[in-house]
């Protein structure tokens, strides 16, 4: 029981000694992503550039999990770190786009139609899709 006490009095304390409100500085670069567009979600020919932040910027933007793990594969394959961020990568088609993006790929889940539509997608792909 004393430990018990000694330790809810420690953890009081150090819950005491945190300075109040969320922690100084910005937030990370995914945390900041765009609002989504407003209107038909179906129609064609959205920006491409603000639907991958607001869509896929959570794990794809500079901090994400999913930049991460792909800055770690792509440095072990001898690129440079800046290759983990997708917008940076010129080897991506349009069409693997597509297939990564429904089909999922390694921790990465598949995204539904209503996660991502397929106009949506289409202007995401155009937009990483450098490689034809």
């Amino acid at each position: 029981m004393k430990r018990l006490i000694l330790a809810a009095g420690l953890l009081a304390s150090a819950a005491a000694a945190l300075p109040p409100g969320p922690p100084p500085g910005p937030p990370p670069p995914y945390q900041m992503r765009g609002e989504a567009p407003a209107g038909d979600r179906l129609k064609p020919g959205g920006d491409g550039k603000l639907l991958f932040q607001v869509h896929c910027g959570y794990c794809h933007l500079a901090g994400g999990m999913g930049t991460n793990l792909l800055t770690k594969q792509r440095m072990m394959m001898g690129e440079t770190p800046d290759k983990g961020l997708l917008a940076n990568r010129t080897d991506l088609t349009a069409d693997y786009v597509k297939s990564v993006v429904r089909m999922g790929k390694g921790a990465m889940p598949a995204q539904t139609k209503v996660d991502v539509t397929d106009a949506e997608l289409d202007a995401v792909s155009k937009y990483l899709g450098k490689a034809g």
